[in-house]
């Protein structure tokens, strides 16, 4: 009982130790609500002696279930964990166990977007289709976009139509977003592949279908806890409601100030009216911030009171006081870029590694200055959302080897057949890619039935298929890291990169191997190659780790859930922060959240900087309205704007604020609903964009979806 209780303060205590019903805790930036997470799970496994495998913890990125993992292996010193992983992860195990009720095998494919682009590829060359037709970023909006629309009959169109049926299909298609959404179909169901939204979405028809299948996983899972409710979407709620429904002990902890992803389907109505949605709902408060000084709390703390739409509540400090909140006004941009290498050359000569401080901005065009004075400066630095590791061409080229011992599918032939290069050029894959067509068999096996056909004389084939065999035949006996490392050199492809003189590549594989081998320790007996793919597959941007010793320059969206010794918040001017796109009250609300989140990931020290000039349409820049929200005694300034400019800011921000949109009054739609329309007639909106206030809607009569204002007349649809 003490060591579950170690180091909690009351608030944590009681969200640890309250375990039956439904549970809110609004969790402020910083107050240690993942320490809560694990305890409570170790209270659970140690005091009350609830099975792990009968607890499901959902987080929001892979990064944050491995470190709680980790967390609680500490704490119950068990090397069963139960399900700590995110929506996606889950919904992997649920089809892994239960596959055969959508007709799936277990072994089948988890897509990544590049892995839609290699498809999207094969279709487009199949049917001569250029990226005039539509860009595979297009591409792939449309497919989810008539998901969404034909659910529940594209189910039908995956699971129940044959290989063959699917074909024809595809190959009678004349419209091009028809040849593009069956092509796409065929290629998933032929390599048994399934990308991010068919996981919920196939598990939820499981367990819309299957009431065996639904009862054991309600009955498995006593408790459920879930992390950044704030962030939980439509589809991720619906499957919530149903793994809940049985023993109804559902833990749940957000904070309605952090709610930056409504733009990708977040909805932060779940969380404020948890209450009335669920019965005698017992709500915590945490507030005590163990991450940042007094002064940045209070600064930000000023910040977000000022909007509306909230629960009223505000961060306590725990640490003592630090460096006051510098804010610096430059005269131009250069300026201001310079004022932050300044101050971070002066931190560094005091002793502040690089990598513990942070840049952060609205958006990705804002570092063009900032880079030019770091290059002359000599400032080392690395920009976050760009090529993410697992994305890089050999990272993909060594999981596709991967790939090939354990699935043997043709995304993954197609990649590294020929790399090294075999002699398998375009002439002989055509060949390959018929043969299989005719036959219905993966290029792989069409490849060893025509290993002694003349068209492969001279070529390097059959060592690759003896490559493969040989690996295949026994890696589920080996470690996966001794598996890559062989592979590796066995296929000569580090062979290749050397002779190439690609050290970074190479420098890039031995932390992939680093990554399998701390992925191995971390997971024991579950560490699988399949599982570790279907790991893989589900990376995201929040999960990389750069260790150099660099400044990191990220959007703030990026750096939400992480936290920095030192962060540098710039560009915080009217038109870039808060974005001019921001049209409506509850668009502006969610841009003053967003920097709030940015100003509560610094620990020690805060720079908000901000610059005069002109923006790319001619008109002035003004400071922003957050940074004339936040109380100017919280402010130390090293050059305060002048009063005349303060007072034309002003004027600029009430003009502006009186075209503000405002929709709480108005009846709001989410993603994926039913409405009618009263001219379109019934559609479903596939897309909510607070931005321009209006849905993107499917309907039924019309071929395209349409772009509808959300002062349209629309009516539910129910069913």
């Amino acid at each position: 009982m003490e060591e579950s209780m170690k180091g909690l303060n009351a608030a944590q205590e009681e969200a640890v130790t309250s375990t039956e019903g439904f549970i809110r805790v609004i969790a402020g930036a910083g107050s240690g609500k993942t320490r809560a997470l694990s305890q409570r799970f170790a209270y659970l496994v140690n005091e009350i002696g609830i099975l792990p495998g009968n607890i499901l913890c959902v987080t929001f990125t892979n990064k944050s279930a491995n470190e709680m993992r980790q967390r609680i292996h500490h704490l119950t010193g068990d090397n069963d964990t139960g399900y700590i992983c995110t929506f996606h992860s889950f919904c992997v195990s649920i089809l892994q166990e239960d596959s055969n009720a959508v007709q799936y095998p277990k072994s089948f494919l988890v897509l990544d977007n590049s892995d839609i682009d290699a498809m999207l590829k094969i279709i487009y060359e199949e049917r001569n289709l250029t990226l005039r037709n539509m860009t595979f970023s297009k591409a792939r909006d449309m497919i989810e976009i008539r998901k969404i629309s034909k659910e529940p009959e594209y189910y039908l169109d995956m699971i129940t139509m044959s290989l063959d049926t699917l074909r024809q299909k595809y190959e009678e298609a004349v419209n091009p977003s028809d040849i593009i959404f069956y092509g796409y179909l065929y290629q998933e169901k032929k390599c048994f592949g399934l990308d991010y939204n068919d996981l919920i979405k196939f598990s939820l028809y499981i367990f819309q279908e299957e009431e065996e299948i639904r009862l054991k996983w309600q009955r498995r899972l006593e408790y459920i806890m879930i992390d950044e409710f704030q962030d939980i979407d439509d589809l991720q709620y619906r499957l919530m409601e149903v793994l809940c429904n049985h023993h109804k002990n559902l833990f749940i902890v957000g904070d309605p100030d952090q709610t930056i992803y409504t733009w990708r389907g977040a909805n932060v109505k779940y969380l404020l009216d948890f209450d009335k949605e669920f019965p005698h709902v017992k709500t915590i408060m945490m507030m005590q911030n163990y991450r940042s000084t007094p002064q940045i709390l209070s600064a930000a703390n000023s910040l977000i009171e000022k909007n509306q739409s909230r629960i009223k509540k505000e961060l306590l400090p725990t640490l003592p006081g630090g460096l006051p909140v510098l804010c610096h006004h430059a005269d131009h941009s250069r300026a201001e870029a310079l004022f932050i290498a300044v101050k971070i050359q002066e931190l560094h000569e005091k002793g502040t590694p690089y990598r513990d401080m942070t840049i952060l901005y609205r958006a990705h065009y804002i570092t063009r200055t900032i880079e030019e004075i770091f290059l002359k400066e000599k400032i080392p630095y690395t920009i976050y959302s760009g090529v993410q590791f697992f994305g890089r061409m050999e990272i993909k080229d060594a999981l596709s080897y991967l790939r090939m011992i354990a699935y043997k599918d043709d995304l993954s032939f197609l990649r590294i057949a020929n790399v090294p290069k075999r002699n398998i050029g375009q002439r002989r894959l055509a060949f390959l890619q018929e043969y299989a067509a005719a036959k219905n068999c993966t290029l792989y096996d069409a490849l060893i039935k025509n290993i002694e056909n003349d068209i492969f004389k001279g070529t390097k084939a059959a060592s690759f298929v003896a490559l493969i065999e040989s690996f295949a035949a026994d890696y589920a006996e080996r470690p996966i890291s001794e598996v890559l490392s062989a592979i590796l050199n066995e296929s000569g492809y580090e062979r290749m990169l050397r002779t190439e003189g690609s050290q970074e590549r190479l420098d890039n594989l031995a932390e992939l191997k680093q990554s399998v081998y701390e992925y191995e320790t971390s997971c024991g007996e579950e560490s699988t190659l399949e599982h570790y793919l279907t790991h893989i597959a589900l990376f995201t941007n929040s999960d990389a780790e750069d260790r150099s010793d660099k400044v990191k320059l990220m959007t703030v969206h990026t750096a939400k859930g992480l936290e920095f010794p030192y962060v540098f918040l710039c560009a915080m001017n009217e038109g870039i922060f808060p974005s001019k796109k921001t049209n409506t009250l509850q668009a502006m609300e969610e841009e003053r959240r967003l920097a709030f989140v940015a100003m509560t990931r610094a620990e020690k020290g805060l720079y908000l900087t901000e610059a005069e000039g002109r923006n790319f349409d001619g008109s002035p820049r003004y400071p922003s309205r957050f940074l004339l929200d936040i109380d100017e005694t919280l402010l130390a300034y090293t050059q305060k704007p002048q009063d005349h400019l303060i007072a034309k800011a002003q004027d600029y921000i009430n003009f502006n604020s009186r075209y503000l949109l405002d929709h709480s009054q108005g009846q709001h739609f989410a993603r994926g609903q039913r409405i009618k329309h009263s001219i379109f007639g019934p559609g479903t909106i596939v897309e909510v964009d607070m931005e321009k206030a209006a849905y993107t809607i499917q309907f039924e009569k019309i071929e395209t979806p349409r772009t509808i204002t959300f002062r349209a007349k629309l009516e539910v649809l129910q069913g």
